[in-house]
């Protein structure tokens, strides 16, 4: 595991890359709680950077609660950063409430001019749950108010930005309620709440950690579930929860969660998509349960590519280096790789799940 720290659990993690430099923020929390299911309300959002995803250097915290009043002062939970026109870096995030009893999730910013000092724009969210399509707190449908993880993008040569929200449909099976939050801004600061862009009774309660990319020329969208949120149907087909991808159309219309394909890596959970040194793609997230126990590390990159039908499969980069072609050795792909890719693509994707310890060289 790339980022273990022996006092603190890690979970949710979002990333930016500049100069070279992979900045990695992520959720920590003191062992000292001593049950790890106690993380949730005791997290601050630390910082570490890297230059090749996998010996990273902790600097200093960005992130922690605000004074009491303030929408966040009980927590501060997962986001993402992106640079404004002006340079400016922003990073939108997840707050609750003490008076609330962290029960409703609202969306919050804080800026930066280097990425390492970050200010707190308000005391006040800047994205709500809007009534008119999303569900709001009743603890008998749902254990929260879901409108969190913001992740935040532009669709290339675009200004709108848009924001991606773990959200609630205001209807439906409350099983099954989970949809993909929308809103829309200008200048980052004003923000226009969406109808969702999916809809509910699509197989999860609750879809978590999205990030929109197009990986080798396929638009993948990326979230998580838990094995308890997931549907019925799921459940009883064996799934186990964790990382969860769907192919999408580039403006991402109809979104159908229904054809989501748990990725193979069961153990990794709120997973991101980085660039890799060799130009492809990375996945990093965080060890979750292995063996019955919470684990709390970020793992090491796994490599990905993505199908057109599939989604988010492993792969093995080409020319790696001598440490990746004896791993995929090790784990039957030597073979695979000598043969026809087109014949052997669907060999490789069952094959390639044994070698869930690649280390490379790599950069966002």
């Amino acid at each position: 595991m790339s980022l273990q720290l022996p006092d603190k659990w890690i979970w949710d993690s979002w990333y930016v890359q500049d100069g070279g430099v992979t900045h990695a923020f992520y959720l920590h929390a003191s062992k000292a709680l001593g049950d790890p299911d106690r993380r949730h309300r005791h997290p601050i959002v630390g910082h570490a950077v890297s230059r090749d995803l996998t010996t990273w250097t902790v600097v200093e915290d960005a992130l922690i609660v605000s004074e009491p009043g303030a929408f966040d002062d009980a927590t501060t939970w997962t986001g993402s950063v992106v640079r404004g026109d002006d340079g400016l870096w922003w990073m939108f995030f997840t707050g609750t409430s003490r008076a609330e009893d962290t029960m409703v999730q609202r969306v919050g910013a804080a800026t930066s001019p280097d990425l390492m000092t970050w200010s707190k724009v308000s005391s006040a969210p800047l994205v709500e749950a809007d009534p008119r399509w999303y569900e709001l707190l009743d603890r008998s449908l749902w254990h929260d108010q879901a409108w969190r993880d913001p992740w935040v993008f532009r669709f290339p040569g675009e200004a709108t930005w848009h924001m991606l929200i773990t959200a609630r449909a205001n209807h439906g099976d409350a099983r099954v309620r989970g949809v993909l939050g929308h809103a829309t801004s200008e200048n980052l600061v004003d923000w226009a709440v969406q109808p969702p862009l999916s809809e509910p009774g699509q197989g999860f309660g609750q879809l978590e950690v999205f990030q929109f990319e197009i990986v080798d020329g396929v638009p993948v969208l990326l979230f998580c579930c838990g094995w308890a949120e997931l549907s019925p149907e799921r459940q009883a087909a064996g799934e186990a929860g964790g990382v969860y991808s769907v192919v999408v159309d580039e403006r991402l219309a109809e979104v159908d969660f229904s054809r989501a394909q748990l990725f193979e890596r069961t153990d990794l959970y709120a997973s991101r998509l980085v660039r890799a040194a060799d130009g492809g793609w990375a996945l990093l997230g965080f060890v979750n349960i292995v063996d019955g126990e919470f684990v709390g590390a970020l793992s090491d990159p796994v490599l990905v590519t993505a199908d057109p039908v599939l989604g988010l499969v492993p792969r093995v980069a080409a020319g790696a280096g001598a440490e990746v072609e004896a791993q995929a050795s090790d784990a039957g792909e030597s073979d695979a790789r000598e043969s026809d890719a087109r014949e052997s693509d669907a060999r490789d994707r069952d094959d390639v799940d044994n070698d869930s310890d690649l280390s490379v060289s790599a950069a966002r």
